[in-house]
C-alpha cells in the first residue's frame, strides 16, 4: 500500500483548524468521533492528493457519515484540498462548506452525503465500476457511523459486497454507541458472516488504525470498526 508524502501540518493542528468553524448545527460529537480515522487515512493510506484528485486511478474516499463534517473539512484543509481561509465561512449561506459535504463545491469530495444509509451502497457501486474498468489498483474507502446500520440498505450492500468479493472495498465504521439496534457478537460479526475480513480496534489509536487499514485481505472486502467514546447527547 502506497503512503502519502507527509506535510508539515500534524494531527495536533487539526483542533485549531476545526475551531475556525463556528455557527449552529455543528454536530460536534459526530465530527470529532471521526477525526483520528480520517487523519490516518489521509496522512498515511489514501493514494489521492490535490494534484491527483481527478486522476482516474486515484483511491476514492466516501464520507457516508455526513453529519458534522467539520473534521473532514479540517483534514482536507490540512492536506491542501481546500483553502483554510474558507473554514470560518462554514455553514454560511454563500459558503461551499455546508452542513453536509457537496461534491460539486468542495475539492476532493466524492459524494454528497448526510442521508443515512447511502454511502456504503454508493461505495459498492464505485468498486464495481472500477473493477469493470480494470482499475484494480484503485481502492474505495467509505466511512460510516454505527447508527447507519439501522438502515436496511447498508445490510444489503454488506451482503452483496461479500458475495461478489469486492476486495478493493474498505469500510470504516465509527462506533460511538449511537445505533438503535444491536448485533449479536458485535458489528464486526455482521461483516464476517457475509464473507468480509473484519477487525475491531481503538478508534483513537493511530497505529492500531493504520495496521487495521493496511492488513491484507485477499479476495474479500475489508471492514474496520473503530470504537470511540459513547456519544453524549
Amino acid at each position: 500500500m502506497t503512503t502519502n508524502t507527509r506535510t508539515e501540518v500534524t494531527f495536533e493542528d487539526l483542533p485549531g483548524l476545526m475551531s475556525r468553524m463556528t455557527g449552529d448545527e455543528k454536530h460536534g460529537p459526530a465530527a470529532t468521533s471521526t477525526l483520528d480515522a480520517l487523519w490516518v487515512l489521509y496522512d498515511r493510506v489514501l493514494r489521492v492528493t490535490p494534484a491527483t484528485a481527478e486522476a482516474q486511478d486515484r483511491d476514492r474516499f466516501l464520507l457516508s457519515k455526513g453529519h458534522g463534517p467539520m473534521a473532514y473539512y479540517a483534514v482536507l484543509a490540512a492536506k491542501g484540498f481546500l483553502d483554510p481561509a474558507l473554514l470560518p465561512s462554514f455553514g454560511a449561506y454563500d459558503s461551499p462548506l455546508g452542513h453536509h459535504p457537496d461534491r460539486t463545491l468542495v475539492p476532493g469530495v466524492e459524494i454528497g452525503s448526510g442521508s443515512l444509509g447511502h454511502g456504503l451502497p454508493l461505495a459498492v457501486g464505485t468498486a464495481l465500476g472500477l473493477r469493470a474498468q480494470g482499475l484494480t489498483d484503485s481502492e474505495v474507502w467509505v466511512l460510516v457511523g454505527d447508527a447507519e446500520f439501522d438502515e436496511g440498505s447498508n445490510h444489503e450492500a454488506v451482503a452483496f459486497a461479500g458475495a461478489t468479493g469486492l476486495d478493493r472495498l474498505h469500510v470504516v465504521v465509527i462506533d460511538n454507541s449511537s445505533a438503535t439496534h444491536g448485533w449479536q457478537g458485535g458489528i464486526a460479526a455482521r461483516f464476517t458472516a457475509e464473507g468480509w475480513s473484519a477487525e475491531t480496534v481503538d478508534g483513537r489509536d493511530h497505529e492500531a488504525l493504520y495496521a487495521a487499514f493496511t492488513a491484507e485481505h485477499p479476495g474479500r472486502p475489508r471492514a474496520v470498526i473503530a470504537r470511540v467514546e459513547p456519544k453524549e447527547y
